[in-house]
C-alpha cells in the first residue's frame, strides 16, 4: 500500500467525485480509477459505492479514511522533520491544546520563539485529553497541553505558571448570580453543561455526596458552545474562569465554585521522543521562559468584576 495511493483515496473520499479529485491531483481519471481499483483488490474490500454523479464510502471505506488520514499526517510530518534538519531558521512544530486561558503563556513563548526562528510553522490541534493524547502517542504531535497530571511513565512535562479556577457560567439575571460562589446544593436538579471528562473527574470529586443529585443536561468539548446554550436559558455551564466573555453586554456572569476547585495545566511530551532540532529548541525556550515565572497558585487572583457587591447572598 503506497502513500501516493492513500492520497488518491482521500482526495476521492473528500470530493465524492472522481473527475474533481483527478483534477485536484493532476492525474488522469483512468489513472485514478486504476489506482483505487488496485487498492480495493489489495485490501479485498469494496471501498466505494459508485452512483451516476457521485461516490460514497462503504463502511470499510470510512474505516480506511480514518486510518489513512493519520498515516498521511505521519508521512508529511516525517518529510518535514528531515527537511528541517538542515534549516536552522525554522521548521514544523505540532501542538495539541486543551481549552484554557493559560494558553496565552504558550502563545507568548511562541511569539518570542518565532522572532528568533522566522521560518517556524506551527500547527495547532484542539480537543479534550483523550483526543489529543492519542495523536501524541501516534507521533503526530510534538507537545500536548492537558488539564490532568500526565502519566510520568510515558511523558515528561512542565506545569503552567497558574491554575485554572472552576466556576459556573449563568445568566446575569438568574437568582444564583446574586451569590458570591456556587455550592453543590445550589446546582442540585438543575440542567448542567460540562465536558464528560471533567464531569466524571473534577466535578464528581468536588460535589462529593451531592454528585448523584447533579444532572448533566449535555456535554460539550468546547465551552463556547456550552455558553450559547446558557444564553438560551437551557442550563448552567461548568467551566474554567476566563474562557467565556462575561462583559455586561454578554448577559452572562461567572461565579466560582465553593469549595474552590482549581486545575493545574501541563504541557507534556513523550519521554522517549526524538525531537527535531526546532522542537528541541522550543522546549528549551519554554523551560527558560517559565523558570522566571512564579509557580502555579502563587500569582494570586485579581478581584472578579462579575461578583455582586453589597448585600450579596
Amino acid at each position: 500500500m503506497e502513500i501516493r495511493t492513500l492520497r488518491y483515496f482521500l482526495a476521492v473520499a473528500r470530493e465524492e467525485n472522481m473527475t474533481r479529485a483527478a483534477g485536484i491531483l493532476h492525474v488522469s481519471q483512468p489513472t485514478l480509477s486504476k489506482a483505487l481499483k488496485s487498492l480495493e483488490d489489495e485490501l479485498g474490500k469494496k471501498l466505494f459505492i459508485r452512483h451516476s454523479f457521485s461516490i460514497r464510502l462503504t463502511e470499510e471505506g470510512v474505516l480506511l479514511r480514518n486510518r489513512a488520514e493519520d498515516l498521511i499526517r505521519m508521512a508529511d510530518k516525517i518529510e518535514q522533520e528531515f527537511v528541517s534538519l538542515d534549516d536552522i531558521s525554522g521548521g514544523e512544530l505540532y501542538l495539541g491544546l486543551a481549552e484554557s486561558y493559560q494558553i496565552r503563556y504558550l502563545a507568548q513563548v511562541i511569539r518570542q520563539f518565532k522572532g528568533r526562528y522566522p521560518n517556524l510553522h506551527y500547527h495547532i490541534t484542539s480537543g479534550d485529553t483523550e483526543q489529543i493524547a492519542d495523536k501524541l502517542d501516534k507521533g503526530l504531535l510534538d507537545f500536548l497541553v492537558l488539564a490532568e497530571r500526565p502519566d510520568s511513565r510515558k511523558y515528561e512535562y512542565l506545569e503552567f505558571p497558574e491554575r485554572d479556577v472552576w466556576g459556573v457560567i449563568l445568566p446575569a439575571e438568574d437568582p444564583l448570580a446574586q451569590k458570591d460562589a456556587i455550592r453543590p446544593a445550589d446546582l442540585a436538579g438543575q440542567p448542567l453543561f460540562c465536558s464528560e471528562q471533567a464531569w466524571n473527574g473534577d466535578i464528581r470529586s468536588w460535589a462529593g455526596s451531592m454528585f448523584p443529585q447533579l444532572f448533566l443536561e449535555g456535554s460539550f468539548r468546547l465551552s463556547y458552545n456550552g455558553s450559547v446554550f446558557v444564553r438560551e436559558g437551557l442550563g448552567y455551564l461548568l467551566t474554567f474562569r476566563h474562557l467565556i466573555g462575561t462583559s455586561e453586554e454578554s448577559g452572562l456572569v461567572f461565579r466560582p465554585l465553593d469549595p474552590p476547585l482549581e486545575t493545574v495545566l501541563y504541557i507534556a511530551w513523550n519521554r522517549y521522543q526524538a525531537f527535531t532540532p526546532i522542537a528541541e529548541r522550543f522546549l528549551q525556550t519554554l523551560k527558560e521562559a517559565w523558570s522566571i515565572l512564579p509557580p502555579a497558585g502563587e500569582a494570586g487572583e485579581a478581584a472578579d468584576p462579575d461578583l455582586p457587591q453589597a448585600g450579596r447572598m
